[in-house]
Order: structure tokens, then sequence, then C-alpha cells
């Protein structure tokens, strides 16, 4: 059973001096490089999805720029398993591009999805994810959200838009997995029957 690490939108607009910052990003991108580091020791397969907005959109995630860039020291490389980048310009890492695609021809099952906003892009990918059959497993310390508000519905920290977020999906089917891989991988072996 393979488990794929799916990193989507690590990017810089999400970090202190980016466009779109998110409260929790130093713990969260810590977290990232500990599954990205666990991933490769293991030889697993990694997904690195990049948000662009579209020219009439928000100056965020602008092709080129500082902000669009993968955050420091992220990003494929080679010499451990099989790692591509994938580029999307909407919410859905599955919407446009050749991912599952990607992820079935190298017999990957399970997806272990990180990244940001834990609400929009990383929600939609595991949504996505979960309506191919991928199983889903999520890294909660692996993910950041902000402040949302609303007349009607009023706020929500980060926190409990991050953690709302993640609620859903898990009500959705999603797993929720600690940072250690053994269990995690021994998690997806025996929901695979």
């Amino acid at each position: 059973m393979t488990v794929a690490l799916v990193v989507v939108d690590a990017q810089n607009e999400f970090s202190a001096g980016g466009n779109r910052p998110v409260p929790n990003h130093s713990s969260a991108m810590a977290a990232i490089q500990g599954q990205v580091d666990r991933a490769r020791q293991e030889r697993r397969p990694i997904a690195w999805v990049c948000h662009y907005n579209k020219p009439q959109e928000a100056s965020a995630f602008t092709r080129g720029t500082w902000g669009a860039k993968l955050s420091p020291g992220l990003g494929p490389q080679t010499g451990f398993g099989v790692e591509a980048l994938f580029e999307k310009e909407v919410y859905g890492a599955f919407t446009g591009t050749t991912i599952e695609e990607w992820l079935r021809l190298n017999r990957v099952h399970s997806v272990l999805i990180v990244g940001f906003y834990a609400h929009m892009c990383l929600s939609t990918c595991a949504r996505e994810a979960l309506s191919r059959g991928f199983q889903v497993l999520l890294d909660p310390d692996a993910t950041g959200s902000c402040d949302l508000e609303s007349e009607i519905f009023g706020k929500q920290t980060a926190d409990e838009v991050r953690r709302s977020a993640l609620l859903h999906l898990t009500n959705m089917g999603a797993i929720v997995a600690d940072a250690s891989v053994s269990p995690l991988m021994e998690h997806a072996r025996a929901a695979a029957g």
C-alpha cells in the first residue's frame, strides 16, 4: 500500500511576509517539512501542488513573484522517491491537472494531504481525492487557515476555521493521522483491507 504525500500550496504567500499570512505558519511548515522528510526516507511519492491566480484575480499568487514560489527548501528533488509538481488555477488539485493519473500510475491508493488553506484548497483537494476513491489522511499540525468574518455567520479565528475544515473532512471519511509514519502506514494498510 503506497501512501503518497500531497503538499498543497506551501507557498510564500502564506508566510508572515506574504499577502495571505497564516498565524501558525512556522509550526505548520515544520510539520510539513517533517512529513516531506519521512516520505523521502521511505521513498514514497510526493506531489507538490502550486496555486496561481488568474490575471483578473487578486494580486496574490502571481506567477513569477516571490509570493507564488514554494517556501524555502520545498519542491521536487531527485534521489528519493518519485516527485512531481502540479500547477493549478482553481481550489482543487484534481481539476485541470494530471495528478490523478500520476497517483494511479504510481500505484497510490492513499494520500496524506498537508498545506494551506485548510478551508479552501486543502479541503477541496481532499474532497476531490475522496470522491475519486482515494483514502485521505490528514496531519492537522501540517495545515493552516486564516481568520474569517461574515455579517451573517459571525467570526472564527484561524484555528477555529482550520479545525472546522478538518472536522468536515473527517465527517466525509478522511482520517486524522499524527506525525508518525509507521502508525499512519499501518492505518492505511488496515483500512485498505
